[in-house]
């Protein structure tokens, strides 16, 4: 098996305007190739000792694996959340030149 050329970040907030702002950002700041936004999600979640509930918005970023760690780490310094939520799983598989559009657009002039 190969190492995944490409990621998949995800973080939840609580506005789509928080979603859309991060997602401006590190697309401008060339962290990520492209972003996604859905919602709003219902969302149930133990947090302070008491269960919560409300809704969020998800984005979704794509990025190289050179870039996943500074990526992840602009999220939550963006996020509104002191301790946000920022996973990232490997995208198996894609078309190379999907892979090659993510790679050159998070690391040099298109």
């Amino acid at each position: 098996m190969t190492a995944a050329r490409v990621w998949s970040v995800t973080s939840t907030t609580p506005t789509e305007d928080d979603a859309r702002a991060i997602a401006k950002a590190v697309v401008g700041e060339r962290l990520a190739a492209g972003a996604e936004i859905t919602g709003p999600a219902a969302s149930v979640f133990w947090h302070r000792g008491e269960l919560g509930e409300g809704l969020e918005w998800r984005v979704t970023l794509r990025t190289a694996t050179a870039r996943r760690e500074r990526l992840a780490a602009r999220v939550a310094e963006l996020h509104p959340w002191d301790s946000p939520e920022v996973t990232a799983i490997p995208v198996e598989w894609c078309l190379d030149s999907y892979a090659e559009w993510v790679e050159r657009t998070t690391t040099g002039p298109e």
